[in-house]
């Protein structure tokens, strides 16, 4: 991986991609572009605004209804969409993602720690997390599947509770569903999902499985 002064860095190429994640979001705040990169703080996007990148460090980031953004990345805060708002990426280290009603991400959502919620919304380049629930509600549609990844390598290693993934009514997941740790994974019977590694799904009816 190159970093922003264009030399290599032989280290980074042993890292896992969440902890590549960290360091290139990291660097991505430290050069701001525009009015909507920042190191410290949190940044909002008006509704119906249209910008490119999207970055903090520390803070989260809001973008309005209807706006359209290229990237929105931080390393530690959430980052939510609001309803029919766009994005080529989301992407956070520590922090939940929420994609409002008909919000569209065209590339991949993803975090390390946080919850990772769709309402009626669409993903095109998967989703990914390390010890996030993920809840991809009704109606909502992801391309590129699923995976929670163990979190671990030969000197960084993360371990918590099982996360709990929900596949609601009307949802739609092409691709496979991959599972490097335990998770519990509810899956509609009005849903559609592709191949299963690491988990049984437990099937439901209604809005959500009980409990």
């Amino acid at each position: 991986m190159k970093n922003r002064s264009g030399k290599s860095g032989n280290r980074s190429m042993n890292l896992s991609p969440f902890l590549s994640l960290i360091a290139c979001l990291a660097f991505a705040g430290v050069a701001a572009a525009s009015d909507y990169d920042k190191v410290n703080g949190s940044v909002q996007v008006p509704a119906g605004q249209k910008v490119g990148a999207v970055s903090t460090v520390n803070g989260s980031i809001t973008i309005g209804d209807g706006a359209a953004v290229t990237t929105a990345s931080t390393v530690n805060g959430h980052i939510s969409l609001g309803a029919s708002a766009t994005a080529t990426s989301v992407k956070t280290v520590n922090g939940r993602i929420t994609l409002g009603k008909g919000a569209d991400v065209s590339g991949r959502a993803a975090n390390v720690n946080g919850d990772i919620r769709l309402d009626a919304a669409h993903v095109a380049g998967g989703i990914g997390t390390v010890t996030g629930d993920i809840d991809v509600g009704a109606n909502s549609r992801v391309e590129g599947g699923i995976t929670v990844e163990k979190g671990s390598t030969g000197w960084f290693s993360i371990e918590f509770g099982s996360p709990r993934v929900v596949i609601g009514p009307g949802a739609v997941v092409q691709g496979k569903l991959k599972f490097e740790r335990e998770v519990k994974l509810y899956v509609s019977d009005h849903a559609t999902i592709g191949p299963v590694e690491g988990a049984t799904p437990i099937k439901f009816s209604g809005d959500k499985p009980a409990g």
